[in-house]
């Protein structure tokens, strides 16, 4: 773990660019969301972030505003979840269209991570252990004597975040029924034999024009065989008495958990800023790979805020460093980044 500083947006970018911001809550100015709880305060937050950068902003919350080149020379997408299939991967590809640099990850690198199967698949390949799991598309047979044998599953969306359209199953009855519940969602489904534990989270960013790990964080859960929801995740509901979220540290498994970063850290870049989860049972002393989140929430009250304050950032120094160095890379380039 390193002890990364802020990167401050350069003057002559600052002077020179206008910065398209797109979210769906982008002009959102209430409290909770009825349905998306959190998320439309920390849309919110960042926006007010960038408001105070002192960089011409553009602010919008429908996909429709890159249909044409805006009034703008970058974005910061966060319009993540359209409520369509594969929607994590539009945002950039209408960027991509348009010839504009953007915040994040190339489409097919989103695409890579938001994929939960390709991704175990390239932490097989590195020798990052996960748990066993078997992928349902939608459209091909559906067979759940493929799946691993477990007391118990859980069934999720393939591209899903926060949670969404999660469920368990006991027996194999079960299973199928909820396999189907998913396909009829519009999504594949992934299933993995139930893993207890705690989450333990690593926030990246780009930091010099590296991936730089802040500290880890851990939902430590009173009762490690409990299923987060995505009503939990959202604060649609009180979850005070199921996890907490706090700092980890715990010597030997931290440095493991490090190591396997390091290692799929280096199957993204570029990619400004993710999460890279991992379940450990602390009764066994096992890791493993949960998931990549790239372009994920940022939000103060959420893992990437709170780590940046444990490594001495505001949370406006977090969104600056993940702008600046996004367009640093982008716009000034490695070569001349000690000029800036």
């Amino acid at each position: 773990m390193t002890h990364p500083e802020p990167t401050r947006l350069p003057d002559r970018l600052r002077d020179t660019q206008r910065l398209l911001f797109i979210a769906k809550h982008a002009r959102w100015t209430g409290g909770l969301h009825p349905d998306d709880g959190n998320h439309a305060l920390y849309h919110r937050e960042t926006r007010e972030i960038l408001e105070g950068l002192g960089i011409p902003l553009v602010v919008e919350n429908d996909y429709a505003a890159l249909f044409t080149r805006p009034e703008a020379d970058f974005v910061f997408p966060l319009l993540n979840r359209g409520g369509f299939y594969n929607s994590e991967m539009l945002l950039p590809l209408l960027c991509n269209r348009l010839g504009l640099p953007y915040v994040g990850a190339s489409p097919i690198v989103r695409g890579l991570s938001d994929d939960k199967h390709l991704t175990k698949l390239e932490a097989a390949a590195r020798g990052v252990p996960t748990a066993p799991w078997t992928l349902f598309r939608r459209g091909a047979p559906v067979d759940v004597s493929r799946c691993p044998p477990a007391k118990r599953w859980v069934i999720k969306p393939n591209n899903s975040s926060a949670s969404w359209g999660i469920r368990d199953a006991h027996d194999r009855l079960e299973l199928a029924q909820a396999v189907a519940e998913i396909h009829s969602l519009d999504h594949d489904a992934i299933v993995e034999p139930f893993l207890d534990g705690s989450d333990v989270e690593v926030p990246v960013i780009t930091c010099r024009g590296e991936p730089t790990m802040l500290p880890m964080m851990i939902f430590e859960q009173a009762d490690p065989t409990h299923l987060r929801t995505y009503q939990e995740k959202r604060d649609l509901v009180d979850r005070s008495a199921k996890y907490s979220l706090k700092l980890f540290d715990a010597g030997a498994l931290a440095e493991q958990i490090i190591d396997y970063t390091r290692r799929m850290a280096e199957v993204f870049r570029p990619f400004d800023y993710g999460r890279f989860e991992f379940r450990i049972d602390f009764a066994t002393g096992e890791v493993r790979l949960l998931e990549v989140n790239l372009n994920c929430n940022l939000w103060s009250d959420k893992v990437f805020g709170r780590a940046a304050v444990a490594a001495g950032f505001t949370q406006a120094d977090l969104i600056e460093t993940i702008v600046a160095e996004s367009m640093i890379r982008q716009l000034v380039g490695f070569a001349r980044r000690d000029a800036t």
